[in-house]
């Protein structure tokens, strides 16, 4: 038999590597560990299993060995749960978001919807086809239709007056094609309950967000009390137009009734002498035609001044005519009926002065004043006396001539300046405050206008009307000339 040391074995036959980390024993039974600190290694016993030996060989780590397999999943584990909370902490904060986001976004749709139901504006969106997208409460208020009736609508629209559809088609058509100008479209819908609503209406593209057009955008307005307004104003400006026409009217006729005595009374002169002179046998038949023709004459003016009083009266076009201001003042003069004793001077003018007149309304104007120095100029203190000069003021925007007619007469006074052109305001015992007033009328239709001062050479009243000077070369007034 052979002797052979248990631990020179085990020594032989555990490798060094496990050495390193482990620490052998052999227990004998009946070995008790030696201290506290070996029993709290890791350790185990593996039993030997030889014949008549009872020994086991205990083994112990040196280095504390942990299991890696826990460690890894608890390390998994804790990166799962820190991102699950990552996770749910972001989810917390988008839902938040879209919280905060929905709560902007409804109480945005409660601004524009209750700003839509505010708005006395009528809404409609329409697409490129025709088809209304959009009312609001306003439109619908306005053709008394709801809005469930006319979403979805193509022309006709139920809205349109039957008599007009063709006239909206087209208007429709030109709408979706181009939209509306500045100004606005003018037509008419027809309300629910039949009734005609004037409206306005004004389109704006409707663009999606890449900018590309869906349709337009309505904003109709209902002009239809502002359309009763003005026609009001319209009857109420005609009526007024009208009681001006007859005021101004009673002030031609009265004044002009002086110049219709003239050649009645002429006339009747003439024919109460031919008929006495013809019964009486004292006139030769080579007589009778001169006399004739002056009394045609003198009918022929007096039925100028009627039609030119009811053209007047009536705002008609005037007759105007290319005038020599200077030689018609100067044959207008001559036929004024003055008083025997007034001396008259007329400033000879250098030049010849185009104006466009009525020669007729003109010739009256200057008669007027003329025979109302004319008048002044015998009460006053010195023997009467009239001058008429011409003024030219071409440097003014619309160049001008002035008729200026002075008199020595007791003047105007200077409180009366302003209201002596009024009617029926005069110091004349059998006047009747009509001339003036007509004159200023007469030349006022003329473009032009009259004033008054004191004559400074005279003493007395000065009149000046002025009326717009022609252009030599053009023959067309420098100032528009409006009928």
């Amino acid at each position: 038999m052979v002797a052979i040391s248990i631990e020179a074995a085990v020594a032989n036959v555990v490798p060094s590597w496990f050495m390193n980390n482990h620490r052998l024993r052999l227990i004998k039974p009946g070995d008790e560990a030696t201290s506290a600190a070996e029993l709290s290694e890791p350790r185990f016993w593996a039993r030997l299993d030889l014949p008549g030996v009872d020994l086991a060989i205990d083994v112990q780590t040196l280095t504390p060995q942990v299991s890696s397999v826990p460690r890894l999943f608890l390390l998994v584990a804790l990166v799962f749960l820190a991102g699950m909370f990552a996770a749910l902490v972001a989810l917390r904060r988008d839902f938040s978001k879209r919280q905060r986001i929905e709560a902007q976004l409804q109480a945005q749709v409660a601004l524009r919807k209750a700003m839509e139901n505010a708005v006395t504006v009528g809404l409609r969106a329409w697409d490129l086809e025709g088809r209304i997208l959009y009312v609001n409460h306003a439109f619908c208020h306005l053709v008394g239709f709801d809005a469930h009736e006319l979403l979805g609508r193509s022309a006709p629209l139920p809205y349109w007056p039957t008599a007009q559809t063709d006239e909206l088609n087209t208007v429709h058509r030109d709408l979706i094609a181009q939209g509306t100008k500045d100004a606005g479209v003018e037509v008419q819908f027809q309300h629910k309950n039949g009734r005609l609503v004037d409206v306005l209406i004004h389109e704006a593209p409707l663009l999606d967000t890449h900018n590309t057009q869906l349709g337009w955008m309505s904003s109709v307005i209902d002009i239809s009390e502002r359309k009763r307004n003005q026609a009001m104003a319209a009857k109420q400006q005609e009526r007024l137009e009208a009681s001006g026409r007859l005021v101004a009217m009673g002030e031609v006729a009265s004044t002009l009734a002086h110049e219709l005595n003239q050649p009645l009374g002429a006339l009747s002169g003439f024919a109460n002498g031919l008929l006495n002179r013809l019964r009486g046998g004292r006139i030769a038949i080579e007589d009778i035609a001169p006399v004739v023709e002056r009394m045609d004459a003198l009918s022929d003016k007096a039925g100028r001044i009627i039609q030119r009083v009811n053209a007047f009266a009536r705002r008609l076009e005037m007759s105007r005519q290319r005038v020599e201001l200077g030689q018609f003042v100067r044959e207008t003069v001559a036929n004024a009926r003055m008083g025997s004793n007034v001396k008259l001077h007329i400033k000879p003018q250098g030049h010849t002065m185009w104006v466009e007149a009525d020669p007729l309304l003109l010739e009256h104007a200057i008669s007027n004043v003329v025979r109302n120095a004319s008048d002044w100029a015998q009460r006053g203190a010195f023997a009467p006396r009239i001058s008429i000069a011409f003024v030219l003021e071409r440097e003014a925007d619309t160049p001008r001539v002035g008729i200026v007619i002075g008199d020595n007469g007791p003047g105007v006074p200077e409180q009366e300046m302003g209201d002596i052109f009024n009617a029926f305001h005069t110091n004349k015992p059998e006047g009747m405050g009509m001339g003036l007033a007509i004159c200023r009328s007469v030349m006022e239709a003329h473009h032009g206008s009259v004033d008054v001062a004191a004559d400074p050479a005279l003493g007395g009243a000065q009149f000046t009307l002025w009326l717009p000077l022609l252009s030599p070369t053009s023959g067309r007034a420098t100032a528009a000339a409006q009928p």
